[in-house]
């Protein structure tokens, strides 16, 4: 028995290690998926990882031909770090870099041409200083007429006037073929990979089509429109509509689930894993669901909030478009609504914005402590089109990229999205230029970048009335210390006339 006792315990501690180990590789898979989702760190990591590999590709090939030199390689490793640093940028062009390169060792040929005419012979491992003011004239006035000019170019034609044994007519083929292959292994990483990356690291891209509302307060219906404006983007939307009603209610209606505190509210018969609630039907039944069903096992405040559904469902459906349901469950708001979303497969939640002394309210800080993406709105007017938006960015990363997906899906390609993020001094200006340029190459739609020196607060006062909702974070990565000691953005915004939309990104 003790030697048994002794094997469960070593079983046990193996379990939990175990268990933690697990723990610590998925929280660190998510740093790192964080990390890599700044545009910067990718390039970075990029540069590291594919840099070397083209190179010592090309040095592979270069070495089954012993006539070439390593004098190849400096200026195209300097040319293919200049391509992948910067994809988009003025130097990421293949053909230029592949004429550049060409033009250099091209000028450097005539120039070590020219010497050997003019002197008769060149000794081995002498050159000239004419030659190499002729080699560096030569290039500099090439590439600015052909409009070519690059750094490497320069490079290759001064190492084309000391290629020692081999022949620089030998040089000039080798730095063709090279730069072409390296061109080309760029092109397909740029296009296979770097233009697609928001399909890699940014989740939004392939879910939030399904989007469940809770229908809470008076902003409820105009909230139900929101979130059918952002799964109408995809052509499998779909919109779900939820409410909550209290165990007692739920046990008048006689349908209360003892395992999973959930309500048919519509008598239906339940399905095998009791999750359920109410379902209309789409089309013409939509409206005659419940009284289809039999409307006398309801509760009265059950058939009621059916009906309120019910009409929300056929405005959204006729305005905007989009598959609605309506389920009603029975227990905790939060834990209830988190799990009719699961039971309904949907990957995005909007709430109704709603503060509780100038903080989020319990059911909002519930559902956004939850697993899966979600946005609180606060109406300010009854829009029902949002065609001019403002996104603030505060850093690069999965939910800044979403807050702008979710924006170019708001205005459809026929407003404007503007991207911005405020600094506190000039020399922030280009840096921050930048970071919000990796983030809009990877959405489609209308969008501008803006960098405004001032602060947040000061620039929302004097830019809001411009737009018809402002989009910002949750805050959620901040420490909790630090949001005591300054609060949320959103929670300092007081008498917009814009609506305001607060996206989480759900806890992975």
């Amino acid at each position: 028995m003790r030697g048994r006792r002794l094997l469960d315990a070593a079983l046990d501690r193996l379990v939990a290690a175990r268990s933690r180990i697990r723990r610590i590789e998925r929280r660190e898979f998510g740093e790192f998926r964080r990390w890599v989702q700044d545009t910067s760190n990718l390039l970075h990591l990029s540069i590291v990882l594919f840099v070397p590999v083209v190179i010592g590709f090309v040095t592979y090939l270069s070495n089954q031909v012993q006539t070439l030199s390593f004098l190849l390689f400096p200026p195209l490793a300097s040319g293919t770090y200049t391509l992948v640093a910067d994809p988009e940028g003025e130097y990421a062009n293949p053909v230029r870099f592949v004429a550049s390169l060409s033009a250099g060792a091209l000028c450097g040929l005539v120039a070590y041409t020219a010497t050997v005419w003019a002197y008769g012979g060149v000794d081995a491992g002498v050159v000239h200083p004419e030659s190499a003011a002729l080699a560096v004239f030569l290039t500099g006035l090439v590439t600015w007429a052909a409009d070519i000019e690059a750094p490497s170019a320069f490079a290759t034609a001064l190492l084309a006037l000391v290629t020692g044994d081999v022949d620089p007519e030998t040089y000039l083929v080798s730095i063709v073929l090279a730069s072409s292959l390296v061109a080309g292994a760029f092109v397909l990483w740029r296009e296979q990979f770097y233009e697609q990356r928001a399909k890699y690291l940014y989740e939004t891209v392939r879910g939030d089509d399904h989007v469940l509302v809770p229908v809470r307060g008076e902003t409820g219906e105009r909230t139900a429109l929101f979130g059918a404006r952002l799964a109408a983007a995809h052509e499998a939307g779909k919109v779900v509509l939820c409410d909550v009603v209290d165990e007692a209610t739920a046990q008048e209606s006689g349908q209360t689930d003892a395992t999973d505190a959930e309500a048919t509210a519509t008598g239906a018969p339940e399905t095998d894993d009791a999750t359920t609630a109410v379902e209309a039907a789409e089309g013409d039944d939509a409206a005659t669901a419940a009284s289809g069903i039999g409307g006398d096992a309801l509760a009265p405040s059950t058939a009621e909030r059916v009906e309120r559904l019910e009409r929300i469902a056929g405005t959204v459906r006729t305005r905007i478009g989009v598959p609605c349901e309506v389920v009603v469950v029975a227990g905790d708001p939060v834990s209830a609504t988190l799990q009719a979303a699961r039971n309904a497969n949907c990957d995005l939640i909007v709430t109704p914005y709603e503060a509780d002394r100038g903080a989020l309210s319990p059911f909002v800080r519930g559902v956004f402590d939850g697993d899966l993406d979600a946005v609180a709105f606060r109406s300010s007017a009854a829009r029902r089109r949002w065609p001019r938006v403002l996104v603030l960015v505060a850093r690069p990363g999965d939910t800044a990229h979403a807050m702008i997906d979710f924006a170019t899906r708001l205005t459809h390609g026929r407003g404007v999205v503007s991207a911005t993020t405020c600094v506190g001094s000039e020399v922030e200006r280009r840096r921050a230029e930048t970071r919000l340029n990796h983030l809009v190459e990877t959405v489609e739609g209308n969008v501008e970048t803006r960098v405004a020196r001032s602060s947040v607060d000061d620039f929302i006062a004097a830019n809001a009335e411009h737009y018809d909702l402002l989009v910002l974070g949750s805050s959620g990565e901040r420490s909790p210390a630090s949001r005591f000691v300054s609060p949320p953005m959103f929670q300092r915004l007081q008498g917009l006339d814009c609506d305001v939309a607060v996206f989480d990104r759900g806890a992975p």
